[in-house]
């Protein structure tokens, strides 16, 4: 729960469930800071959650998506997701 309750760490999760998107797409996504983003998605990768793919290509490409241990977290976040549907009301 340490790791899932710092804050941005459930949006990006979210962001990263359709598949495997590139550092700048998850930032302009939820906008969330450079810095922030680098540190989170390098604890979620520490703790299996997240795998970074780089690819030799000019200029480089990096990918990041979710392990099988990342997308085993979906149910939870639908469950989330249809909480906040029913129960949130948007400003």
């Amino acid at each position: 729960m340490g790791l899932l309750s710092q804050r941005w760490t459930g949006l990006i999760i979210y962001q990263l469930l359709p598949g495997p998107q590139r550092f700048c797409s998850i930032e302009s996504s939820i906008g969330i800071s450079g810095r922030v983003l680098s540190e989170r998605l390098k604890d979620l990768e520490k703790e299996g959650i997240v795998k970074r793919d780089v690819y030799p290509e000019t200029p480089v490409r990096i990918e990041y998506s979710l392990t099988d241990k990342g997308r085993s977290l979906q149910p939870i976040m639908q469950e989330i997701e249809k909480w906040a549907q029913n129960w949130l009301q948007v400003e």
